[in-house]
């Protein structure tokens, strides 16, 4: 986390040196996650702090999320209170095993079966008609839930341990940019949390895929690393994207504007962000290509790989780099319109449409 700032504060030499940063940081997240994985004693902690009513943040493969006992609902109430986030936006309930679906929902179609034995532990998020004890609170009234089987060693124990299910939005403020190391977590939330499990860096760095499957046709709500495609291969049948009206079924991120650091976030094409840039000081850019040799120096200039799977491993940790250097503006270039980066472009789309 402090190699990223730091690639950003010399922008002249940020090209040539991006390449030698990146593998210190790869060397600099094994050894956190080595250091994490031996604190798997914390873990008995930690799910005393859960079974007391406390919240406490744990690491999965997207993003880390903001745990609480998901059958106690003044627990569940201080996941809104330290999120400040809408009583009616649905929360996703965490399990530790397929079998525990059927304590959670009921009317579990065969496809949601198949797609937790292909995809489970994993980033995708399954929306099912709720089981009747299931709290409205978690769902934001609505009779649906969602729920997933994070893929992360430390998450799954904790699970197991507890033995029950987490409601675990992303452990960060309602709107801002989604955490993905255990050090944004503790700049969010501060002393809302009891605790922090330190899993390291998230693996995938963006949220989950959700498919909504209480209709006959399977419908992704939101976008993740678990495509439509991929998908359609395990049910062999058509996957609809972003189909059904917003006002029908309300999910998690489903907001306009979303994932958004303070600075203000400006998706522009590349030509678009040079002329800007031209004109402009203090300004942060984002991009997928080398910074031109005429632009002023007092702009700072990152340049990311052109690779769907880098790029949104990374993509919070640097909206919130970009956030802590105060300047006027983020410019973003816009990444390419195709499948693989579609997730990416949603994330994007909502950081920076009230801008």
């Amino acid at each position: 986390r402090l190699l990223i700032p730091l690639t950003l504060a010399f922008p002249l030499l940020h090209h040539q040196i991006y390449n030698t940063i990146t593998h210190f940081r790869v060397a600099l997240y094994s050894i956190m996650l080595e250091v994490s994985n031996k604190a798997t004693q914390n873990l008995d902690l930690a799910v005393s702090y859960l079974r007391s009513g406390e919240l406490v943040a744990f690491p999965t493969e997207t993003v880390y999320g903001l745990g609480a006992d998901a059958r106690n609902p003044d627990a569940i109430q201080k996941v809104f209170q330290a999120k400040g986030r809408p009583a009616d936006h649905p929360l996703i309930v965490h399990i530790a095993d397929a079998q525990q679906l059927s304590e959670w929902a009921t009317r579990i179609p065969a496809s949601a079966w198949l797609l937790a034995a292909s995809f489970w532990p994993g980033p995708l998020t399954i929306i099912l008609p709720k089981h009747p004890s299931v709290s409205a609170l978690i769902t934001g009234g609505q009779d649906t839930i969602a729920l997933r089987i994070p893929k992360h060693p430390l998450t799954l124990e904790l699970l197991r341990k507890f033995g029950s299910g987490l409601v675990g939005p992303s452990a960060n403020k309602y709107g801002h940019v989604s955490p993905t190391l255990a050090a944004h977590v503790a700049t969010d939330l501060g002393d809302a949390v009891a605790a922090i499990v330190d899993g390291g860096p998230c693996a995938i760095g963006i949220e989950s895929t959700i498919i909504y499957l209480s209709n006959q046709q399977p419908v992704i709500m939101r976008q993740g690393a678990i495509t439509a495609a991929a998908i359609e291969q395990i049910l062999q049948t058509k996957v609809l994207v972003n189909s059904m009206p917003q006002t029908s079924i309300r999910t998690a991120g489903g907001d306009e504007s979303h994932y958004a650091p303070n600075t203000p976030v400006y998706l522009l094409a590349l030509n678009d962000i040079i002329a800007y840039a031209q004109q402009q000081a203090n300004i942060s850019v984002i991009s997928l290509h080398s910074k031109p040799v005429d632009l002023a120096t007092n702009i700072v200039w990152q340049q990311l790989p052109l690779d769907p799977v880098a790029y949104a491993h990374d993509l919070y940790a640097n909206l919130r780099a970009h956030d802590q250097l105060n300047n006027t503006a983020i410019l973003v270039e816009q990444v390419p319109l195709t499948i693989s980066w579609a997730a990416i472009n949603d994330r994007l789309t909502r950081a920076s449409v009230k801008k």
